[in-house]
């Protein structure tokens, strides 16, 4: 077994914890700087916050064995959205991975992407990829935040283990 359960839950919190600091971060900006351009595949600040969301909701119906039906509408890239929406799919995460044991994490998931190709992963390595994938878009976002004049809250990995220990 690559990694422990308990390890998949402490990544799986660190995740909810520094999305509630973008989140954060991000209502503290005014209309014009949650939408500016800044030249990335999702564009902008609210626009890269919308796409972890998504993904984040992607990866919960593959591993409930759902299939999604889309990745993201256009009324759910708004901040007042992703403020409604992602605190619950958080805890969603954290109550899902609080049910694992060590010998459940090995479990697959099947799916389709969303172009249509079958896929069968283990269960850690989606819970890893979606930590890996938020903290990468998080940290485009802290820098967008900085580029703007702001300064957000730090991200790391141990500054978490330091806040919680």
């Amino acid at each position: 077994m690559p990694i422990e359960a308990k390890t998949l839950c402490t990544h799986l919190s660190y995740t909810t914890w520094a999305t509630n600091r973008m989140l954060d971060a991000a209502s503290k900006l005014t209309a014009d700087e949650l939408q500016r351009d800044f030249g990335t595949a999702d564009k902008s600040v609210v626009g890269t916050l919308a796409h972890i969301f998504a993904a984040d909701r992607v990866w919960m119906t593959r591993i409930r064995g759902e299939a999604p039906s889309t990745f993201l509408k256009p009324e759910e890239r708004g901040l007042e959205f992703l403020n409604r929406e992602w605190p619950p799919l958080l805890k969603a995460w954290e109550q899902w991975a609080a049910g694992l044991s060590d010998d459940k994490i090995t479990a697959t998931a099947s799916y389709h992407d969303l172009k249509g190709n079958p896929w069968t992963t283990p269960l850690w390595q989606i819970v890893l990829h979606v930590v890996n994938h938020g903290t990468h878009h998080r940290g485009q976002v802290s820098g967008f935040i900085r580029a703007l004049g702001h300064v957000p809250q730090p991200l790391d990995l141990m500054a978490y283990y330091r806040e919680v220990a």
